[in-house]
């Protein structure tokens, strides 16, 4: 199992989103989808898919918050592993830009022969590069977080934190700034790649003077095989009680992520609506999930 999955939320979208993303993405279908009912913003959607064997989940729980540029998604499409590398990148890109908005146009750049950053239009950001064959091999899709604003010249304080964390990490590729600019300082992260439990993750300092903040919309979920692991990544990872809530946290630089046990998605794939019922009720009222308490919750105890 994908131990960190990238948790979207959407006010309406999420269904037509991962329906939309599994027909223009390759090797790619929907998981599940199922319907959590009366939670405080009704009853809300729940979906997972892949893409390009990449695991995504998204949640319709209302315009509480917003998706930004603050965490993208890279999307490399490799020569060496692909003969039609470039043309299949067009047509994502074409697929993508339909309705959103280019942040930075698809074109020749130092760092790659073709590469285009989008939003799309439901709000979530692409980055599409042709990858150098040469180079390091890297997976079809790298999660890629912005560090901006508050959070400017940062990255490699939170790449250092989260190799600390999570098993099986380690540092990748690390292209600083030669001089300062803009906001990002001299010496800051201009990009870096970074393993965490075997799946790689990038990070930037902005360039340039924005505000895009961290914010809920973009999660990352982590599953946890026992109490234990909930317990360990919530006590290293939560920096904002006020963020607690129904197993989502925030860390020290703003980025949000959800501590979920594995039992928990069991329990709802397989539950009667009665029992549905009762564990939603049961989580809607925790901070750090009880794994014990879901369970009971589960049984009608």
């Amino acid at each position: 199992m994908q131990k960190i999955v990238p948790h979207l939320w959407f006010d309406t979208q999420a269904k037509e989103a991962a329906e939309f993303y599994v027909k223009v993405f390759p090797d790619s279908k929907i998981i599940s989808s199922s319907v959590i009912k009366n939670t405080p913003s009704g009853d809300c959607d729940i979906m997972s898919y892949s893409l390009g064997g990449y695991r995504f989940m998204a949640i319709s729980a209302g315009p509480a918050f917003k998706i930004n540029s603050s965490i993208s998604f890279m999307v490399n499409f490799d020569p060496s592993r692909d003969d039609k590398a470039r043309e299949h990148l067009d047509e994502l890109w074409e697929a993508l830009s339909q309705g959103g908005e280019v942040m930075m146009p698809l074109d020749k750049y130092p760092y790659s022969e073709r590469y285009g950053w989008v939003q799309d239009r439901f709000g979530v950001s692409w980055q599409l590069i042709l990858t150098d064959p040469e180079g390091e091999p890297r997976p079809f899709i790298v999660p890629t977080l912005l560090f901006n604003g508050e959070a400017t010249n940062k990255a490699a304080e939170a790449i250092k934190f989260y190799l600390s964390v999570f098993k099986d990490s380690k540092m990748g590729t690390e292209a600083p700034y030669p001089e300062d600019n803009g906001p990002a300082k001299k010496g800051s992260l201009m990009f870096a790649d970074f393993m965490l439990e075997n799946q790689w993750f990038a990070a930037m300092d902005a360039g340039v003077e924005m505000s895009s903040p961290f914010n809920e919309a973009v999660s990352l979920l982590v599953n946890a095989e026992d109490q234990a692991e909930i317990d360990y990544y919530w006590d290293k990872l939560s920096a904002v009680p006020q963020a607690e809530q129904c197993g989502w946290l925030k860390d020290q630089f703003g980025v949000s992520w959800q501590v979920v046990p594995t039992a928990m998605s069991k329990m709802m794939s397989e539950a009667t609506p009665e029992q549905a019922q009762r564990v939603t009720q049961a989580f809607l009222k925790m901070k750090k999930f009880d794994i014990a308490k879901l369970e009971s919750a589960y049984e009608g105890k």
